[in-house]
């Protein structure tokens, strides 16, 4: 028993510590560039937690892009955190349950803003 809540207690300290990309910081156009140890995946931000996703697994089905949700990250296991969209270290589980590889990086491309100028 002590060895599964030192586990569990560890995940959730890792769990806070983590450098994530969360769902409500990614707004409609947004593109999120993650890079697994196999794969390279873009990620359009559609709005209302659907995405537009190209690359990886879905290039290999030869259905890129696919619009499609995001589960969450996981570890590897059954324990997925469901706010995030990309988190390096972890795997992306998209809305179909294909699992990536471990992601070693992440980058957030912002949608340009139109500013009126007056």
């Amino acid at each position: 028993m002590i060895q599964v809540a030192h586990t569990l207690e560890a995940a959730v300290e890792g769990a806070r510590s983590l450098d994530v990309v969360r769902k409500r910081d990614i707004h409609d156009g947004d593109c999120v560039v993650v890079t697994t140890r196999n794969s390279r995946y873009t990620i359009w931000a559609l709005g209302n937690g659907m995405y537009l996703v190209w690359g990886g697994w879905f290039d290999l089905q030869g259905s890129s892009p696919q619009r499609m949700t995001i589960n969450g990250c996981t570890w590897g296991g059954s324990v997925i955190k469901r706010d995030i969209v990309a988190a390096r270290g972890l795997r992306l589980e998209f809305g179909n349950t294909v699992l990536t590889t471990r992601i070693e990086h992440v980058r957030v491309v912002r949608a340009r803003t139109h500013i009126n100028p007056n």
